[in-house]
């Protein structure tokens, strides 16, 4: 939410924490640890002095959601087990029978939130299969002249 703040009101200008604190009602305190973090992973820069604030270190094109959420150290795991090690999460250090299914709805979320830039989120471009036409209250249903086409993810269910 921060960064999608970011991205939508600097028009190349830093914007101070406490604005994005109050826009998105998160804790300002908060956003000082999130943003200590997307600074040492290079996704934003800081800007001293009056008027200062943050920027981001790339377009908002070229940001991905994953990447925030890899650089703020949140887990995207659909699973109790710990990743990589090869045990599992029950008593014995076995997988449980659904293991690989929750698996592979973690690489699902993974590539979905890869394949999302923060414009695409700023501009509205994100719209779930079971959004498909539809749409959100009180919107219009025309895309505006000159948008582009939207992002569509298409999970299949098994």
């Amino acid at each position: 939410m921060a960064l999608v703040d970011l991205a939508s009101h600097s028009n190349g200008r830093p914007v101070a924490l406490a604005d994005i604190s109050q826009r998105q009602e998160i804790s300002l305190s908060y956003l000082e640890q999130l943003f200590a973090k997307l600074r040492r992973n290079g996704l934003v820069k800081s800007v001293r002095g009056p008027g200062g604030g943050y920027l981001l270190s790339r377009s908002a094109e070229d940001t991905r959601i994953s990447d925030a959420i890899m650089a703020v150290d949140e887990p995207i795991r659909a699973t109790r087990c710990k990743p990589n090690t090869g045990t599992g999460c029950q008593s014995d250090k076995s997988r449980c029978l659904t293991h690989d299914l929750w698996e592979e709805l973690t690489h699902q979320i993974h590539l979905f939130l890869s394949s999302v830039s923060l414009a695409d989120v700023v501009n509205r471009r994100i719209l779930g299969k079971s959004q498909l036409g539809q749409p959100l209250d009180g919107e219009d249903a025309t895309p505006p002249a000159g948008a582009e086409e939207p992002v569509r993810t298409n999970v299949a269910a098994e």
